[in-house]
């Protein structure tokens, strides 16, 4: 049995640690990323990932999340998080996270309220 979990907490981690290499480590070259209730992916592709989080994200000095829960299903991981610098107040996001050879493949963003 695989922990799916151990390649959410090291993006998570990374993100925290605004350690672009180590987070983009976490994903598989082909990640997909969708922002719901989009069809589409907003970003697909490691090097698209890199890109955005280098100068949309990790440029952002109070920029931080946390998970408030977590559960696992399968190869699904699906965090409640609460992130912090993107706004004048935290909010919360749910994310699920498809997890395959140790490598995030998907991810889902589904914007509370």
């Amino acid at each position: 049995m695989t922990d799916n979990t151990a390649p959410v907490q090291r993006q998570l981690d990374a993100y925290n640690a605004k350690d672009l290499a180590a987070f983009i480590s976490c994903y598989h070259s082909d990640i997909a990323i969708y922002r719901m209730p989009a069809t589409e992916p907003a970003i697909k592709g490691r090097e698209a990932l890199a890109a955005f989080y280098k100068t949309e994200r990790f440029s952002i000095a109070t920029l931080r999340a946390e998970v408030l829960q977590r559960m696992v299903v399968g190869n699904k991981v699906i965090d409640h998080e609460k992130v912090y610098g993107m706004a004048e107040q935290p909010y919360e996001v749910v994310v699920v996270y498809e997890v395959q050879d140790g490598l995030i493949t998907n991810a889902w963003f589904y914007p509370m309220g």
